[in-house]
C-alpha cells in the first residue's frame, strides 16, 4: 500500500494554521499539483471539493474530496472520492513553542492490476504531495 507521511513546524499559532489548511480552496497557494478547487457543498465534516490536479502530459484530472474528520486545531482527514488512486489523506495538528507542529499523511488501497500498474507512480506522487508542507510553511511564514 502506498504511503507517505512529512512533519514540520510552521512558526504560526495553530488556529491559523488550521484555518488555512481546513479552506480547501488555499490548496493552489502551497501545493503546485491543484490546477483548480472549489468547495462545492458542506462544512467540516461532510464539505465537498471539487479539485483538479496534474496528470500525466499536464492533463487535468478530477480529484474531488470529502472532509471525514474536522476536529479545529487537532485533526483534518480526507477521503479522494475521484480519480484513478484515490488516497485519504490526514493532517494532524500540534501547538508546539507558539508554532505548530504539522503532520501531513497519505495512504492508498490500490489492489489487482491498479497496484501492479500505478504502485510506483502513485507512491511518488504521495512522497511529493506530503513534502508540499515546505511550500505551505513559506506561505505562512512569509
Amino acid at each position: 500500500m502506498p504511503q507517505a507521511t512529512y512533519s514540520l513546524v510552521i512558526q504560526r499559532p495553530v488556529d491559523a494554521v488550521f484555518a488555512f489548511v481546513a479552506d480547501g480552496e488555499n490548496c493552489p497557494q502551497w501545493r503546485p499539483g491543484v490546477v483548480d478547487v472549489h468547495r462545492v457543498a458542506g462544512d467540516g465534516v461532510g464539505a465537498h471539493y471539487a479539485q483538479g490536479v496534474k496528470g500525466p502530459m499536464g492533463r487535468r484530472i478530477s480529484a474531488d474530496y470529502e472532509i471525514t474528520v474536522f476536529e479545529p486545531n487537532q485533526r483534518l482527514e480526507f477521503q479522494t472520492v475521484t480519480g484513478p488512486a484515490r488516497p485519504h489523506g490526514r493532517y494532524d495538528f500540534e501547538a508546539v513553542d507558539g508554532g505548530t507542529r504539522l503532520t501531513f499523511s497519505l495512504d492508498a488501497q490500490l489492489t489487482g492490476l491498479r497496484k501492479l500498474l500505478m504502485g510506483g507512480a502513485v507512491q511518488r506522487t504521495m512522497d511529493s504531495e506530503v513534502r508540499t508542507l515546505d511550500n505551505l510553511k513559506g506561505v505562512l511564514e512569509g
